[in-house]
Protein backbone atom coordinates (compact mmCIF):
# COMPACT_ATOMS: atom_id res chain seq x y z
CA UNK A 1 0.00 0.00 0.00
CA UNK A 2 1.34 3.33 -0.82
CA UNK A 3 2.88 5.16 2.45
CA UNK A 4 1.05 8.31 1.86
CA UNK A 5 -2.27 7.11 1.51
CA UNK A 6 -1.82 4.60 4.80
CA UNK A 7 -0.62 7.72 6.84
CA UNK A 8 -3.81 9.19 5.35
CA UNK A 9 -5.96 6.75 6.62
CA UNK A 10 -4.12 6.69 10.01
CA UNK A 11 -4.73 10.17 10.77
CA UNK A 12 -8.26 10.12 9.52
CA UNK A 13 -8.70 7.31 12.60
CA UNK A 14 -7.32 9.44 14.62
CA UNK A 15 -9.45 12.27 13.81
CA UNK A 16 -12.10 10.21 15.11
CA UNK A 17 -10.32 8.66 18.06
CA UNK A 18 -9.69 12.47 19.32
CA UNK A 19 -13.40 12.97 19.58
CA UNK A 20 -14.12 10.73 22.28
CA UNK A 21 -15.33 11.81 25.51
CA UNK A 22 -12.00 12.20 29.02
CA UNK A 23 -12.82 13.71 32.28
CA UNK A 24 -12.72 18.00 32.46
CA UNK A 25 -12.44 17.02 28.61
CA UNK A 26 -8.55 16.72 29.63
CA UNK A 27 -7.82 14.59 26.34
CA UNK A 28 -5.34 12.62 27.69
CA UNK A 29 -3.58 10.37 24.59
CA UNK A 30 -0.93 10.86 22.82
CA UNK A 31 -0.93 8.50 19.33
CA UNK A 32 2.31 7.24 17.79
CA UNK A 33 1.65 6.31 14.32
CA UNK A 34 4.00 3.06 12.96
CA UNK A 35 3.84 0.53 10.25
CA UNK A 36 0.75 -1.18 10.53
CA UNK A 37 -0.10 0.18 13.91
CA UNK A 38 -1.37 2.75 15.69
CA UNK A 39 0.15 3.14 19.60
CA UNK A 40 -2.21 4.86 22.23
CA UNK A 41 -0.61 5.99 25.44
CA UNK A 42 -1.19 8.33 28.04
CA UNK A 43 -0.27 11.45 28.81
CA UNK A 44 0.36 12.09 32.02
CA UNK A 45 0.83 16.06 31.94
CA UNK A 46 -3.10 15.62 31.51
CA UNK A 47 -3.56 13.41 34.83
CA UNK A 48 -6.66 14.47 36.95
CA UNK A 49 -4.33 13.74 40.52
CA UNK A 50 -7.35 15.11 42.98
CA UNK A 51 -10.78 13.52 41.16
CA UNK A 52 -8.85 10.61 39.72
CA UNK A 53 -5.95 9.65 42.22
CA UNK A 54 -5.45 6.06 40.32
CA UNK A 55 -5.77 7.15 36.78
CA UNK A 56 -8.79 4.95 36.36
CA UNK A 57 -10.93 7.62 34.76
CA UNK A 58 -7.62 8.40 31.84
CA UNK A 59 -7.26 4.63 31.72
CA UNK A 60 -11.40 4.73 30.38
CA UNK A 61 -10.99 7.80 28.18
CA UNK A 62 -8.13 6.18 26.76
CA UNK A 63 -10.71 2.93 26.03
CA UNK A 64 -13.20 5.62 24.04
CA UNK A 65 -10.48 6.47 22.30
CA UNK A 66 -9.59 3.04 21.07
CA UNK A 67 -12.83 2.20 20.32
CA UNK A 68 -13.43 5.53 18.00
CA UNK A 69 -9.82 4.74 16.73
CA UNK A 70 -11.79 1.05 15.46
CA UNK A 71 -14.97 2.29 14.34
CA UNK A 72 -12.63 4.93 12.06
CA UNK A 73 -10.56 1.87 10.74
CA UNK A 74 -13.50 -0.42 9.92
CA UNK A 75 -15.12 2.53 7.94
CA UNK A 76 -11.84 2.61 6.08
CA UNK A 77 -11.48 -1.21 5.39
CA UNK A 78 -8.97 -2.03 8.01
CA UNK A 79 -9.15 -5.06 10.21
CA UNK A 80 -7.77 -4.19 13.87
CA UNK A 81 -6.67 -5.85 16.45
CA UNK A 82 -6.45 -3.84 20.42
CA UNK A 83 -3.56 -5.26 22.91
CA UNK A 84 -3.02 -3.25 26.08
CA UNK A 85 0.13 -3.49 27.86
CA UNK A 86 0.76 -2.81 31.52
CA UNK A 87 2.43 0.62 31.40
CA UNK A 88 -0.92 1.68 29.90
CA UNK A 89 0.04 1.63 26.46
CA UNK A 90 -2.64 -0.03 23.74
CA UNK A 91 -1.50 -1.03 20.33
CA UNK A 92 -3.74 -1.07 17.97
CA UNK A 93 -3.27 -3.25 15.04
CA UNK A 94 -4.24 -2.73 11.95
CA UNK A 95 -4.48 -4.42 8.41
CA UNK A 96 -6.42 -3.37 5.10
CA UNK A 97 -9.06 -5.62 3.93
CA UNK A 98 -12.07 -5.19 1.25
CA UNK A 99 -14.11 -7.86 3.45
CA UNK A 100 -14.60 -5.51 6.50
CA UNK A 101 -17.86 -4.42 6.50
CA UNK A 102 -17.89 -0.53 8.30
CA UNK A 103 -19.52 -0.57 12.20
CA UNK A 104 -23.15 1.22 11.75
CA UNK A 105 -21.68 3.08 15.41
CA UNK A 106 -18.99 5.01 13.12
CA UNK A 107 -21.64 7.49 11.70
CA UNK A 108 -22.61 8.37 15.64
CA UNK A 109 -18.93 9.99 16.33
CA UNK A 110 -19.26 12.94 15.22
CA UNK A 111 -22.57 13.46 16.50
CA UNK A 112 -22.35 11.96 20.39
CA UNK A 113 -22.10 14.90 23.00
CA UNK A 114 -22.19 14.97 26.99
CA UNK A 115 -25.26 16.80 27.56
CA UNK A 116 -25.29 18.45 30.85
CA UNK A 117 -28.62 19.95 30.24
CA UNK A 118 -32.03 19.65 32.03
CA UNK A 119 -33.62 16.78 29.96
CA UNK A 120 -37.92 16.76 28.95
CA UNK A 121 -38.60 13.94 31.10
CA UNK A 122 -39.95 11.79 28.77
CA UNK A 123 -39.63 8.12 29.61
CA UNK A 124 -36.99 5.91 27.16
CA UNK A 125 -39.34 3.16 26.05
CA UNK A 126 -38.56 -0.46 28.16
CA UNK A 127 -37.79 -2.08 24.87
CA UNK A 128 -34.96 0.33 23.49
CA UNK A 129 -33.46 -0.14 27.59
CA UNK A 130 -33.70 -3.68 27.02
CA UNK A 131 -31.53 -3.21 23.66
CA UNK A 132 -29.13 -1.06 25.42
CA UNK A 133 -28.59 -3.57 28.40
CA UNK A 134 -27.84 -6.80 25.67
CA UNK A 135 -25.02 -4.80 24.31
CA UNK A 136 -23.24 -5.80 27.94
CA UNK A 137 -20.33 -8.28 27.69
CA UNK A 138 -19.13 -11.02 30.66
CA UNK A 139 -16.42 -8.21 31.59
CA UNK A 140 -18.99 -4.91 31.86
CA UNK A 141 -22.21 -5.41 32.41
CA UNK A 142 -24.89 -2.26 32.50
CA UNK A 143 -27.41 -1.94 34.77
CA UNK A 144 -30.42 0.31 33.95
CA UNK A 145 -32.60 1.69 36.39
CA UNK A 146 -36.07 4.07 35.82
CA UNK A 147 -37.03 7.08 38.08
CA UNK A 148 -39.22 6.10 40.34
CA UNK A 149 -37.38 3.03 41.49
CA UNK A 150 -35.61 2.61 44.78
CA UNK A 151 -32.35 1.84 42.83
CA UNK A 152 -32.42 4.98 41.24
CA UNK A 153 -33.27 7.07 44.36
CA UNK A 154 -30.54 4.76 45.94
CA UNK A 155 -28.23 6.31 43.31
CA UNK A 156 -28.94 9.77 43.61
CA UNK A 157 -28.53 10.13 47.37
CA UNK A 158 -24.79 8.15 46.01
CA UNK A 159 -24.84 11.61 43.59
CA UNK A 160 -25.22 13.75 46.45
CA UNK A 161 -22.72 12.35 48.99
CA UNK A 162 -20.24 12.50 46.85
CA UNK A 163 -20.87 16.29 46.00
CA UNK A 164 -20.21 16.41 49.76
CA UNK A 165 -17.41 15.36 49.93
CA UNK A 166 -15.87 16.59 46.57
CA UNK A 167 -16.95 20.13 47.34
CA UNK A 168 -15.84 20.59 50.69
CA UNK A 169 -12.18 19.23 48.99
CA UNK A 170 -9.95 22.09 48.50
CA UNK A 171 -7.96 20.02 46.01
CA UNK A 172 -10.89 18.83 44.04
CA UNK A 173 -12.18 22.51 43.89
CA UNK A 174 -8.76 24.33 42.98
CA UNK A 175 -8.17 21.01 39.80
CA UNK A 176 -11.66 21.60 38.65
CA UNK A 177 -11.59 25.57 38.20
CA UNK A 178 -8.10 24.96 36.29
CA UNK A 179 -10.08 23.29 33.70
CA UNK A 180 -13.24 25.33 33.63
CA UNK A 181 -12.84 27.52 30.42
CA UNK A 182 -15.10 30.94 31.21
CA UNK A 183 -15.85 32.53 28.04
CA UNK A 184 -15.13 32.28 24.16
CA UNK A 185 -11.81 33.58 24.13
CA UNK A 186 -10.58 31.04 26.77
CA UNK A 187 -11.80 28.25 25.53
CA UNK A 188 -10.42 29.29 21.92
CA UNK A 189 -7.06 29.72 23.57
CA UNK A 190 -7.02 25.64 25.01
CA UNK A 191 -9.42 23.98 23.07
CA UNK A 192 -10.07 21.51 25.77
CA UNK A 193 -11.52 21.69 29.38
CA UNK A 194 -15.12 22.59 30.17
CA UNK A 195 -16.44 25.31 28.24
CA UNK A 196 -18.63 28.00 29.63
CA UNK A 197 -20.85 27.20 26.60
CA UNK A 198 -21.27 23.09 27.52
CA UNK A 199 -22.46 24.13 30.59
CA UNK A 200 -25.05 26.48 29.61
CA UNK A 201 -23.39 29.48 30.26
CA UNK A 202 -23.71 32.51 28.71
CA UNK A 203 -20.60 34.64 27.22
CA UNK A 204 -19.51 36.46 29.77
CA UNK A 205 -16.15 38.52 30.50
CA UNK A 206 -13.93 36.11 32.78
CA UNK A 207 -13.61 37.67 35.79
CA UNK A 208 -17.67 37.36 35.68
CA UNK A 209 -17.80 33.85 34.77
CA UNK A 210 -15.11 32.78 37.11
CA UNK A 211 -16.91 34.61 40.29
CA UNK A 212 -20.29 32.86 39.45
CA UNK A 213 -18.61 29.62 38.93
CA UNK A 214 -16.72 30.11 41.93
CA UNK A 215 -19.20 30.81 43.94
CA UNK A 216 -22.12 28.13 42.92
CA UNK A 217 -18.96 25.64 43.96
CA UNK A 218 -20.48 24.61 46.87
CA UNK A 219 -22.44 20.94 47.91
CA UNK A 220 -25.95 23.00 48.45
CA UNK A 221 -25.88 24.63 45.10
CA UNK A 222 -24.50 21.79 43.28
CA UNK A 223 -27.03 18.87 44.93
CA UNK A 224 -29.59 21.29 44.21
CA UNK A 225 -28.35 21.49 40.33
CA UNK A 226 -28.10 17.60 40.32
CA UNK A 227 -31.39 17.00 41.64
CA UNK A 228 -32.93 18.96 39.28
CA UNK A 229 -31.33 17.60 35.70
CA UNK A 230 -31.47 13.98 37.47
CA UNK A 231 -35.48 14.41 38.20
CA UNK A 232 -35.72 15.53 34.40
CA UNK A 233 -33.89 12.54 33.31
CA UNK A 234 -35.36 8.80 32.42
CA UNK A 235 -33.07 6.50 33.69
CA UNK A 236 -29.97 5.78 35.58
CA UNK A 237 -27.29 4.07 33.72
CA UNK A 238 -24.52 2.29 35.84
CA UNK A 239 -21.70 0.38 34.00
CA UNK A 240 -19.45 -1.55 35.73
CA UNK A 241 -16.76 -4.29 35.12
CA UNK A 242 -15.58 -7.46 36.49
CA UNK A 243 -11.98 -6.79 36.83
CA UNK A 244 -10.32 -3.37 38.48
CA UNK A 245 -7.05 -2.85 36.61
CA UNK A 246 -5.61 -0.77 33.48
CA UNK A 247 -6.60 -3.37 31.54
CA UNK A 248 -10.23 -3.63 32.71
CA UNK A 249 -10.94 0.55 32.50
CA UNK A 250 -9.37 -0.18 29.07
CA UNK A 251 -11.84 -2.28 28.15
CA UNK A 252 -14.63 -0.46 30.51
CA UNK A 253 -13.70 2.72 28.06
CA UNK A 254 -14.27 0.77 24.92
CA UNK A 255 -17.85 -0.65 26.34
CA UNK A 256 -18.50 3.08 27.17
CA UNK A 257 -18.27 4.32 24.20
CA UNK A 258 -19.83 1.65 22.29
CA UNK A 259 -22.91 2.17 24.59
CA UNK A 260 -22.81 6.41 24.25
CA UNK A 261 -22.61 5.96 20.30
CA UNK A 262 -25.92 3.53 20.57
CA UNK A 263 -27.48 5.91 23.08
CA UNK A 264 -26.28 8.62 20.21
CA UNK A 265 -28.41 6.43 17.44
CA UNK A 266 -31.22 6.41 19.93
CA UNK A 267 -31.31 10.70 20.22
CA UNK A 268 -30.87 10.09 23.77
CA UNK A 269 -29.01 12.44 25.35
CA UNK A 270 -26.44 11.43 28.40
CA UNK A 271 -24.46 12.84 31.09
CA UNK A 272 -21.58 11.75 33.47
CA UNK A 273 -22.72 11.51 37.56
CA UNK A 274 -19.81 9.73 38.38
CA UNK A 275 -18.67 11.76 41.97
CA UNK A 276 -19.94 7.96 43.68
CA UNK A 277 -17.51 6.41 41.00
CA UNK A 278 -14.57 8.43 41.75
CA UNK A 279 -14.93 8.22 45.46
CA UNK A 280 -13.41 4.91 47.40
CA UNK A 281 -15.57 4.85 49.79
CA UNK A 282 -18.54 5.56 48.56
CA UNK A 283 -17.53 3.11 45.02
CA UNK A 284 -17.32 0.28 47.59
CA UNK A 285 -20.83 1.17 49.05
CA UNK A 286 -22.31 0.97 45.44
CA UNK A 287 -20.80 -1.96 45.10
CA UNK A 288 -22.07 -3.92 48.34
CA UNK A 289 -25.44 -2.38 48.53
CA UNK A 290 -26.34 -2.22 44.95
CA UNK A 291 -28.10 -5.68 42.92
CA UNK A 292 -24.85 -5.08 40.45
CA UNK A 293 -23.58 -8.71 41.16
CA UNK A 294 -20.46 -7.39 43.14
CA UNK A 295 -18.53 -5.95 39.97
CA UNK A 296 -16.44 -2.54 39.71
CA UNK A 297 -19.09 0.41 39.56
CA UNK A 298 -17.08 2.93 37.07
CA UNK A 299 -19.24 4.97 34.95
CA UNK A 300 -22.89 6.79 36.05
CA UNK A 301 -24.84 8.31 33.64
CA UNK A 302 -28.03 9.80 33.27
CA UNK A 303 -30.18 9.29 30.45
CA UNK A 304 -33.41 11.04 28.33
CA UNK A 305 -34.50 13.03 25.89
CA UNK A 306 -32.75 16.81 25.36
CA UNK A 307 -31.79 19.04 22.65
CA UNK A 308 -28.81 19.05 21.27
CA UNK A 309 -25.74 21.02 23.40
CA UNK A 310 -22.57 22.94 21.80
CA UNK A 311 -19.79 20.49 21.20
CA UNK A 312 -16.61 20.43 23.65
CA UNK A 313 -13.71 21.53 21.68
CA UNK A 314 -10.72 19.54 20.59
CA UNK A 315 -6.60 20.41 20.57
CA UNK A 316 -5.25 20.02 16.99
CA UNK A 317 -4.03 16.65 16.34
CA UNK A 318 -0.70 18.04 15.43
CA UNK A 319 -0.89 18.28 19.20
CA UNK A 320 -1.52 14.38 19.84
CA UNK A 321 0.41 12.49 17.43
CA UNK A 322 4.28 10.84 16.75
CA UNK A 323 5.95 9.38 14.27
CA UNK A 324 8.25 6.97 14.19
CA UNK A 325 11.71 7.24 12.14
CA UNK A 326 9.85 4.35 9.83
CA UNK A 327 6.76 6.03 8.49
CA UNK A 328 8.84 9.45 8.09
Amino acid sequence: MNTNAHNADFLQMIAYAVKAPSGHNTQPWLFEVQNHKIIISPNVAKALPAVDADNRELFISLGCATENLCLAASALQYSTSAQVYSVGNITVYLKKSADITPSPLFKQIEKRQTNRAKYNGMPISADVITNLVKTQSDDNKIFAWAKGTAEFTKLSEFVLQGNLLQLNDPAFKKELLSWIRFNKTHADTTNDGLSYAVMGAPNLPKFITKAIVTLALNPKSQNKADLTKIHSSSHLLLLTSKENDVAAWVATGRALQRLLLTLTQHNIAAAYLNQPCENQGLNKQMQAQLPIDKQYPQILLRIGYADPMPYSKRRAIAEVIKYSESTK
